[in-house]
């Protein structure tokens, strides 16, 4: 499908959508198929819906069969009731969630993946949630961006009052045709799909439920709106005469009397940079006055305010931003918000007592997964190490007093790959079940990478960039295999594995080939059963389909692997070796 896509990207980039006939692409079999290959991959697959049925129901159907019930149920769409169920939210408050049927959301998968490039061909530049390729580290270092170069020391912050529970559809539909979405019959099924019933609460007025596959894109298409409003105020300005360079516009921008103004938004959540206070209670009210009016949305006066970064800290996605003088100029600084700070202390706290009731290898992982995923989102902040040296400290007592009995405290020797990789071995942490606990406090900080706006996935140039950007390497696949949520029940297997991995510098030792954690397998030269064991000796990192061939003894299996992988004559001799060793018969090319 990706001609197909590139296609729509193009066309809706230069506003020539009239003609094209979306539903029959949404419907083409490829479509079909790919929908159901993403949901299926996706750990949501296995929740259920109204109807009870998971991903599970539509495996042991025939591909045809498949096909023609999904194109039928379009023609007469009709979505089935969807379940509702509440999370809690990190300020204790429960957020609503709407779960689909199984097969509605592989509807609304299809229609994701033709609707998606059509929109990211119009979305602005500066929106960064719940979209491909983008991260709240993009937004974070646009904002650093705003602050130091721009000087732009003013936010304008403005909190929609209950954003997803109060999208009004009619406005939604009219966004999403003007966007590029001209097949009226799409929007009709988009229209049902709005409107699908929720169980136990009747058919809703506004709103898109979260929970939802095509949830996020339609809340992007909303507040896209507002994106570009802004941006015309200032930074898109049209001017008499064209500028080369946008930087150089900017700076005779700044000589008239217009209101200097940039947004940085990642999902409904918004920051407006501006250079004074006047100019940015003049902003707070304009955008106010344009979220009632043009889209319907009404603004939570208790959370909407004015911030002077010179003297206060704003937050957002979990950050704190604010500007210090250092000499003659103002540089940007951020850190953990206070609230996160409270959330990782409770939980941090809360796995150490779990490590204490189950000492085992298990509770083990699951702490460093925490502790790993908490360094790699925060790192980007300029103040990160001391927030984690706080936040470590008072947790100290908690985890000295909890493991003290279970655990050995003091310097790590000989410790696994990973951890050599991430942590000094200088700094003193807890043994627990021959694994070493993760040193919070132990972080060293990253400059945050702005987005390059011509990284897409729906162009050949704009895939290259993301692919060389997100090219694995040894290190990211090693943290990927060691934060692996499967359950461990060898801790020389899975520690030997991992060095192995190192060793072979990520690559198969028949085809040579680098693996991600995907398609890693980790071969026992002499299988258990014939006597060997997990040592690292013993072990060798395989393509999980090469994997395949040294084991199976099915005539079809093996031609259809060696078909897929084409081993030349040194690879079939490696790849027989193994299969003497496991005492099966060679095979022959």
């Amino acid at each position: 499908m990706q001609d197909t896509f590139d296609n729509l990207y193009q066309r809706s980039k230069y506003g020539q959508m009239k003609g094209v006939n979306l539903l029959e692409i949404i419907q083409s079999e490829n479509n079909i198929l790919l929908a159901y290959r993403m949901i299926k991959k996706n750990t949501g697959s296995k929740t259920k819906g109204t109807d009870n049925q998971t991903i599970e129901a539509f495996k042991i159907l025939d591909k045809d069969d498949f096909i023609k019930m999904i194109r039928h149920e379009i023609e007469n769409y009709k979505p089935l009731s969807i379940r509702r169920v509440t999370i809690p939210k990190s300020n204790g408050q429960k957020r609503a969630l709407g779960i689909p049927t199984m097969k509605d959301r592989l509807i609304q998968q299809m229609f994701l993946q033709v609707l998606e490039p059509i929109c990211e061909a119009k979305f602005y530049q500066h929106s960064y949630g719940f979209r491909s390729g983008r991260s709240t580290q993009h937004a974070i270092a646009r904002c650093n961006r705003l602050m130091y170069t721009s000087k732009c020391h003013f936010v304008v912050d403005v909190d929609i009052k209950g954003f997803f529970d109060n999208v009004n559809h009619t406005h939604l539909l009219k966004q999403l045709y003007t966007i590029g979405v001209k097949d009226k019959r799409v929007l009709t099924i988009v229209s049902k799909m709005l409107k699908a019933p929720i169980k136990g609460y009747g058919i809703p007025n506004c709103g898109t439920p979260q929970g939802g596959i095509l949830s996020p894109l339609l809340s992007n298409v909303v507040l896209n709106q507002l994106d570009w409003w802004i941006a015309n105020q200032f930074e898109t300005f049209e001017t008499r005469y064209p500028y080369k360079k946008v930087c150089t516009k900017h700076v005779q921008l700044r000589k008239t009397k217009l209101k200097e103004m940039h947004i940085v938004r990642y999902a409904d959540d918004f920051k407006i940079f501006t250079t004074s206070s006047k100019s940015a209670w003049k902003i707070f009210h304009a955008v106010k006055a344009y979220l009632k009016n043009n889209l319907k949305l009404e603004v939570s006066p208790e959370k909407s305010k004015v911030t002077n970064l010179r003297r206060r800290y704003t937050e957002f996605v979990g950050f704190e931003l604010k500007v210090n003088k250092h000499r003659n100029e103002y540089v940007s600084i951020s850190r953990i918000s206070q609230k996160q700070k409270e959330r990782i202390t409770k939980e941090v706290k809360r796995l150490i007592l779990t490590i204490q009731k189950n000492p085992t290898t298990e509770s083990v992982i699951k702490y460093n997964t925490y502790v790993l995923g908490i360094q790699n989102y925060f790192k980007i902040a300029t103040r990160v190490s001391v927030d984690l040296k706080f936040i470590h400290y008072s947790c100290y007592y908690t985890l000295f007093n909890r493991l003290k009995r279970a655990a050995r405290y003091g310097f790590p020797r000989s410790p696994p790959e990973l951890y050599k990789r991430l942590y000094s071995q200088t700094m003193r942490t807890f043994k627990v079940d021959k694994i070493y606990l993760f040193p919070l406090q132990n972080i060293k900080w990253e400059l945050a990478r702005t987005h390059n706006s011509k990284a897409t996935d729906y162009t050949e140039i704009g895939r290259l960039m993301v692919i060389k950007k997100l090219w694995p390497t040894v290190y990211s696949e090693i943290v990927k295999m060691t934060l692996d949520k499967c359950k461990v029940d060898n801790l020389e297997y899975f520690d030997n594995r991992i060095s192995r991995y190192s060793m072979q510098r990520g690559k198969c030792h028949i085809l040579g080939k680098f693996l991600t954690h995907e398609e890693v397998h980790c071969h026992h030269k002499l299988p258990i059963h014939l006597g060997g064991d997990d040592s690292y000796s013993n072990l060798v990192i395989l393509h999980k389909w090469v994997h395949i061939l040294v084991h199976t003894k099915q005539q079809e299996t093996i031609n259809k692997y060696l078909n897929i992988v084409k081993l030349n004559e040194k690879q079939f001799m490696k790849l027989n070796r193994f299969r003497k060793l496991c005492n099966l018969t060679e095979l022959t090319r």
